[in-house]
């Protein structure tokens, strides 16, 4: 590897240091159907995020408010100290696309229509309040 491009992979490595987040790979629904659930929680301070997880109806919260849990643990972890109400807030959450599975169905007259099994990978950052505050002063 050279100089310049092992330079630049420590400092991302070091950004990401300061970042609390978690990571939800290869998740078995369509990308579309799990940005509907993520919209919702987008900017809200954690535990009311998990409360509005907790009781919506769609299959994607539940996978959400699981990774929303890691994210904190992962942020209690990292900071030594339990997460109080109004502390945290979900910063950004981002859905990808990932692998589909290409699958044929039995169609009218011997042909096969193709059927797209889509899957996501859902990444959730969440940030202190107070880191703002104490930067600028």
């Amino acid at each position: 590897m050279g100089a310049r491009k092992r330079i630049s992979a420590e400092k991302r490595k070091e950004a990401r240091e300061s970042q609390y987040f978690a990571m939800l790979r290869n998740v078995p629904s369509s990308p579309r159907k799990m940005r509907l659930v993520v919209d919702m929680i987008r900017g809200m301070e954690v535990f009311r995020a998990l409360g509005v997880l907790k009781f919506s109806n769609k299959e994607a919260a539940a996978k959400v408010e699981k990774l929303l849990r890691s994210a904190i643990a992962n942020w209690e972890q990292k900071n030594e100290r339990k997460a109080e109400a109004g502390l945290l807030f979900v910063s950004s959450v981002f859905v990808d696309g990932a692998k589909t599975l290409k699958r044929m169905r039995p169609a009218p007259q011997g042909r096969g229509h193709r059927i797209r099994k889509r899957s996501n990978h859902v990444t959730l950052f969440v940030e202190a309040l107070n880191t703002n505050n104490e930067s600028q002063n």
